[in-house]
């Protein structure tokens, strides 16, 4: 893959059923290949953390996934805790109800 289309790209695995083990498999194909990050739900934080260690692939993770429903309150504790186990990224999900309510 081209190094410099592989650092743009996002390795994601957020599905519901993601094992331990989908998430370090995710983690050793993001540094194979070069990828920017690796973006996983906010309970696999540490673990990608753990495994990207000594890498330059990132940790990202979402917030309020998948529906972006949650409070205000509540998205802003999800991302402080994320920052806090090591999220170098977080990509926070719109409510778009509310946003059509403009």
């Amino acid at each position: 893959m081209n190094k410099k289309i592989a650092n743009m790209i996002d390795h994601t695995i957020l599905k519901a059923t993601a094992t331990k083990e989908d998430v370090v498999k995710l983690c050793k194909e993001a540094k194979e290949y070069g990828f920017f990050s690796v973006c996983i739900n906010p309970t696999n934080i540490e673990l990608a953390k753990e495994e990207l260690k000594g890498s330059d692939v990132k940790v990202c993770t979402v917030i309020g996934f998948p529906l972006g429903a949650n409070t205000s309150a509540v998205k802003a504790f999800e991302t402080k805790d994320a920052i806090v186990k090591g999220a170098d990224e977080v990509d926070m999900v719109i409510n778009i109800g509310a946003l059509k309510d403009k």
